[in-house]
């Protein structure tokens, strides 16, 4: 598991990389690393009601997203299809930057935030008190406010940078982009409580069809991003 002492750095070099390549798979990496930053001092603040579950969290779900691209780029690994149609579109296709965001997104969190959920939560739910499982959900709900937080300085710090005209439009419109990204995420992540919820009341050997379902959902919504070209 990737430690949360390297992660940050590990993050910037990947994204350094793929800028001095102008692949836009930086789009999504570069906002991952300022979401993940901003989550790590909210735990060194003790925001979280268990800070030591929240990073163990943070850290099992960027295990997902490095264990996809390791595989993506190997010809003896298998990549899980949702990471190989979002790193083909991005390699491949001449998307907005909100399309290349987007899909990272995605992939990371319909798909990647479920299976890190379970996987924390599956070995401790039935010994959890009603209070330690609303406690787990509050920390994870805390996250949007967090998400929310750090949508701002992704608009300034790298929306805008890919295509300026975006400027143009928070001018226009205000932060109406910003909040409607937000709500949309956050709508996202009750979807992964609920659905991680579902894996929990599955027999662990019965879960694959509920898996396979959760990737075709992914999959849909990722369809769904590629046809809202600007």
């Amino acid at each position: 598991m990737v430690q949360s002492s390297d992660i940050i750095q590990q993050m910037k070099q990947q994204t350094r990389t793929w800028e001095d390549a102008q692949d836009r798979r930086a789009i999504f990496l570069e906002c991952y690393t300022l979401m993940t930053g901003n989550m790590l001092r909210a735990i060194d603040d003790r925001r979280f009601r268990d800070c030591t579950w929240a990073k163990q969290l943070l850290l099992r779900f960027a295990d997902y997203y490095f264990v996809a691209l390791d595989a993506y780029g190997c010809t003896d690994k298998e990549c899980v299809t949702v990471w190989t149609f979002a790193h083909d579109c991005s390699c491949g296709k001449d998307l907005h930057v909100l399309q290349h965001l987007l899909l990272g997104i995605n992939a990371h969190i319909n798909y990647d935030l479920v299976l890190s959920l379970v996987d924390l939560l599956d070995p401790e739910w039935n010994n959890l008190s009603d209070a330690e499982r609303q406690d787990r959900y509050h920390d994870h709900c805390l996250v949007n406010e967090i998400i929310a937080a750090t949508i701002d300085t992704v608009q300034d710090d790298v929306v805008e940078r890919y295509d300026p005209r975006m400027d143009i439009i928070d001018r226009l419109f205000g932060r109406l982009d910003e909040r409607l990204l937000s709500s949309l995420i956050t709508h996202w992540r009750q979807q992964v409580w609920d659905k991680a919820m579902r894996f929990l009341e599955t027999n662990s050997e019965q879960r694959e069809p509920l898996r396979r379902e959760l990737e075709e959902s992914v999959m849909k919504k990722a369809r769904w991003i590629l046809l809202t070209r600007s």
